[in-house]
């Protein structure tokens, strides 16, 4: 083994050795936990995620004028507790409508000290979400993650002000994805996570192992009148948030597409029974009079098969595609009318942001 051969031998696991070395060295004083970086969740501490995302998640409290018994004149009082979430430097402010909805002024506290009153940028009544905005300098931001896809059994920590008692902690994992069952107006799905969600902590931020947001908290779910939640929480997907707050920061409202039309998905059995292959599909069980379903020549119990050719799995799906298309847009929709199929074309109405039913 000549001289060059030797000290290649020697000197390449040495070599790799010092980077490595270096590279975990480097990382640890940027704060980056490689457990993090390949998707582990199999950590001691969340630490680094709770440092990174807990600055942006505020207390947010609401005062309500009361007649005072006293003087005879109207006084503040507070009414609500709640939490919020710092989107972005510009100072807007997400959180629940329910949080803010009866308030006359609007109180955030920031975890460094400092107090703003807030601005009601928007709120959109159908997903219970609420844009504020606060004026400020040096704002901490929330991490956010764009391309994160929230699955079952990924770690998540709720963090908010729960009755008042300060910023607090929970963690748990995602326990189901696509929940509507507690959406009174039927037109979206929760994240279900079995970290404690109390009252104050809703409108606070659910995030990942990372420190990323997850979801909006929203509400804790009782059986049989129950003071105790069973594990059972909800929250407002990340990305359904993004595009709600988009819309109201733009529009100061929502402006959701509608076809009057109120439905229900196909249950597998009967479209059996019945003979018929549209397996994923809804059953319009009211057409809206002069509505624009109604205009187009939709009847009751006619199958909704695609909209613009494209399918659906869940009634959902198909709300959220006639929600995304600009009123006054016209749109194909392919129906099954007693055994046939056809084609109709409707003109796009808008939905009401006070409509509660599960319409499209």
């Amino acid at each position: 083994m000549n001289f060059k051969t030797s000290f290649l031998y020697f000197f390449k696991p040495i070599f790799w050795g010092l980077i490595i070395a270096l590279f975990i060295i480097y990382g640890s004083k940027l704060g980056v936990n490689l457990t993090h970086l390949s998707g582990d969740d199999n950590v001691s501490s969340y630490s680094i995620a709770v440092k990174k995302a807990s600055p942006a998640v505020v207390n947010i409290y609401s005062q309500q004028y009361i007649d005072s018994s006293i003087d005879n004149k109207q006084h503040l009082q507070p009414t609500g507790l709640g939490s919020g979430i710092i989107i972005d430097s510009k100072g807007y402010v997400l959180t629940n409508f329910h949080v803010i909805s009866s308030a006359d002024q609007i109180l955030i506290a920031l975890q460094d000290g400092r107090f703003f009153t807030a601005s009601v940028v928007g709120s959109d009544i159908v997903t219970d979400l609420a844009v504020l905005k606060i004026s400020g300098a040096n704002l901490p931001v929330i991490p956010q993650n764009t391309n994160y896809q929230p699955q079952v059994g990924d770690i998540v920590l709720a963090i908010g002000n729960p009755y008042n008692l300060g910023q607090t902690v929970t963690q748990g994992i995602i326990s189901a994805t696509g929940r509507n069952g507690m959406s009174s107006s039927g037109r979206q799905d929760f994240l279900q996570t079995d970290a404690a969600i109390n009252e104050g902590n809703s409108g606070g931020a659910l995030i990942n192992s990372r420190g990323e947001l997850v979801g909006i908290n929203t509400s804790e779910f009782y059986s049989n009148n129950q003071n105790s939640s069973s594990g059972i929480s909800f929250a407002i997907p990340y990305q359904l948030s993004q595009r709600i707050m988009k819309s109201l920061i733009m529009h100061g409202r929502v402006i959701r597409g509608s076809l009057g039309i109120i439905a229900e998905n196909l249950d597998p059995l009967i479209a059996r029974l019945w003979g018929l292959k549209a397996q994923n599909s809804i059953v319009i069980t009211k057409v809206h009079k002069g509505g624009p379903a109604a205009l187009a020549g939709v009847k009751e119990n006619d199958i909704l098969l695609k909209i613009d050719a494209i399918g659906f799995d869940t009634l959902i799906a198909a709300m959220d595609k006639v929600a995304e298309i600009k009123p006054g847009t016209k749109a194909n929709l392919t129906l099954l009318r007693k055994g046939k199929k056809i084609e109709v074309e409707v003109e796009i109405g808008e939905l009401s942001n006070i409509q509660t039913m599960p319409e499209n």
